[in-house]
C-alpha cells in the first residue's frame, strides 16, 4: 500500500471550508498566537531543527534563497533575511511597487471608503485606520490586499521612495485571514490587531498607507524606523508620529509570521497590468502606476504626521 503523503493529506484537509474554518478560528486563538510566540523564540538547535522539519511538512517553505543557512529558532527561520539581490524593486519611479511577497486578494477602486476584504464582504476604511481623517485622501482611491502564506518571506520594504510621517496601533484580535474566513467573518481586517503606516511620496506629494494585519499565531510587527514591536500586549502610545525617509526597497520591518498587508493610494492611481486576485507576487514587483504627468518638482511637502 502507498504510504500516504503528508502534504496531500494536509490539502484534502484544507480543501474541507468548514474544517478549515473549525481548526484555525475555532479555538483560543489569542493563547495560541502567544504561545507561538513564545516558543518560537525558543533558541535551542534541536527545537529549531525539528520545528522547521515539522513545518516543511505542511507548508511549501524554501529556504534556498536565505541569507543563512542555519537558524537559531523558529523565529530566526520566519524572520529571515535574503542574499542580496534576491528582491530587486521596479526602478520606475511612476511605479509603486509591492512592498511584500504575496498573495493579491480584494483589489480595485474603493466605492467612497467602502472596500471588499471578499465578494460581499465591504468594510470601510476609516475602521481599518481607526480615523475617518486619516482615511479621507483614499476616498475612491486604489487598493490591494496581500496575503503573505507562513512559508513566504516575512519581511516588508518601502514601495517608493517619501517620508513616513504616522503610524497608528490598533490593538484587537487574531482571526485566520485566509480566504475561508474572510468569506465568513465581516470586517475580519477592522478585527483584528493591525498597524496604519502613513507615508508621503517624494513624486507628486501623494499619500500613500499601508497596513499590515496581524493573524493567528502572529501578532507581532517590527518597525525598524521607529525601534519598535508592536504586539497585542503593546502598553502604548498608540499614535505614533515620524518623520522618516523612506528609499524605494528599503526594508521597513517583518512581520513574526504570515499575515496581510493591505496597500492604499489615493485617486489617480491605477492597479499594474495582471494584478487580480489569485496572482502572486515578490516584494518590488510593479503593484500601482502613479498618476501621469507627476514630477519631483510637484512634490508637496506637508508637515510630519500630516496626510492630507
Amino acid at each position: 500500500m502507498k504510504r500516504l503523503d503528508l502534504r496531500d493529506l494536509r490539502d484534502r484537509l484544507l480543501q474541507q471550508e468548514d474544517l478549515n474554518f473549525l481548526l484555525t478560528n475555532r479555538v483560543p486563538r489569542l493563547a495560541l498566537t502567544r504561545f507561538m510566540g513564545w516558543f518560537s523564540q525558543i533558541r535551542q538547535p534541536w527545537v529549531s531543527a525539528a520545528s522547521i522539519r515539522v513545518w516543511r511538512l505542511f507548508t511549501e517553505l524554501d529556504l534556498r534563497e536565505a541569507k543563512k543557512t542555519h537558524f537559531d529558532s523558529l523565529h530566526d527561520c520566519f524572520t529571515r533575511e535574503l542574499r542580496p539581490g534576491a528582491r530587486p524593486f521596479d526602478p520606475d519611479p511612476q511605479v509603486l511597487a509591492s512592498p511584500c511577497d504575496g498573495i493579491v486578494g480584494a483589489c480595485g477602486s474603493a466605492q467612497g471608503l467602502e472596500v471588499f476584504q471578499a465578494k460581499g464582504f465591504p468594510y470601510r476604511v476609516e475602521d481599518l485606520f481607526g480615523s475617518a481623517e486619516r482615511a479621507a485622501p483614499f476616498r475612491n482611491g486604489t487598493y490591494v490586499t496581500l496575503r503573505l502564506t507562513s512559508a513566504m518571506y516575512h519581511r516588508f520594504h518601502a514601495p517608493h521612495d517619501g517620508r513616513l510621517q504616522h503610524v497608528t496601533h490598533l490593538a484587537g484580535d487574531t482571526w485566520n485571514v485566509n480566504p475561508i474566513a474572510l468569506k465568513r467573518v465581516e470586517r475580519l481586517f477592522c478585527r483584528n490587531e493591525r498597524a496604519a503606516l502613513h507615508a508621503r511620496l517624494d513624486l507628486g506629494g501623494h499619500p500613500i498607507a499601508l497596513v499590515p494585519v496581524a493573524a493567528i499565531l502572529v501578532a507581532s510587527l517590527r518597525l525598524h524606523f521607529l525601534d519598535l514591536l508592536l504586539h497585542g500586549r503593546y502598553p502604548g502610545p498608540h499614535e505614533l508620529p515620524c518623520d522618516a525617509p523612506m528609499h524605494k526597497g528599503q526594508e521597513l520591518g517583518w512581520f513574526q509570521h504570515g499575515s496581510t498587508i493591505i496597500v492604499f493610494a489615493p485617486p489617480g492611481f491605477a492597479l499594474c497590468e495582471g494584478i487580480a486576485p489569485g496572482q502572486r507576487l515578490r516584494a518590488g514587483q510593479p503593484l500601482m502606476r502613479l498618476p501621469r504627468g507627476d514630477k519631483l518638482d510637484n512634490c508637496v511637502v506637508a508637515a510630519p504626521g500630516s496626510t492630507s
